[in-house]
């Protein structure tokens, strides 16, 4: 399976991007998302404050294992997490062997053994206000979050850890696209990069 990987900002645009990447390529989505730690063994209140845009919140060992699993043809069982508990739920979603595969997530970027096996990386970029305001409708209407609750969480932990540790990982892209862009355009650019190797981002 060839890995196209996502990453950018909460709310930067990652899902809607990838959803269009995987329509366009026949293509199972792997969201980050998933792989958050279970927080089973502590109460509730506790797993509500913590800090969910460190990534050391997210199991990265066991998403690159499922990641060279996927790349080497096998099927993977994704776990499922449960966001309005905190919680790995008992289900698994099965993604079977394809062509190509698409990952999204704040972090797709961040570790150098999931990057090493991405054949594409992209990251999406949008301004902050535009990130908010995306991530308020998305929390209240998907998550059970109140809009004060994301809020607060915004600017303690979401709007800080981004600057700290996703847009650090913008350099290590190979094609970077707008979160404002008309989507069909950043697919386009996705596309063009993954079939011409020539077309990659130029790094020092």
């Amino acid at each position: 399976m060839y890995l196209i990987g996502i990453a950018g900002p909460s709310g930067a645009g990652k899902t809607e991007l990838a959803r269009a990447l995987c329509r366009a390529l026949d293509a199972p989505l792997i969201s980050l998302d998933s792989y958050y730690r279970d927080l089973a063994h502590i109460d509730f209140e506790a797993r509500a404050h913590h800090n969910f845009d460190d990534p050391a919140s997210l199991d990265h060992e066991l998403l690159r294992e499922h990641l060279a699993r996927l790349s080497s043809g096998l099927e993977t069982a994704v776990p499922v997490y449960d966001f309005t508990r905190h919680l790995r739920s008992a289900a698994v979603e099965r993604i079977p062997p394809a062509r190509f595969g698409v990952i999204e997530g704040l972090w797709t970027l961040y570790w150098e053994e999931v990057r090493d096996l991405l054949g594409t990386r992209v990251y999406v970029d949008a301004a902050d206000e535009v990130c908010f305001a995306r991530r308020l409708d998305r929390d209240v209407r998907e998550r059970g979050r109140t809009p004060e609750s994301v809020m607060v969480q915004y600017a303690a932990t979401v709007r800080p850890m981004a600057a700290l540790y996703i847009q650090p990982a913008r350099r290590y892209a190979d094609v970077e696209v707008s979160g404002t862009a008309p989507i069909s355009e950043s697919v386009r650019a996705v596309l063009t990069c993954i079939e011409d190797p020539q077309a990659r981002i130029a790094r020092d």
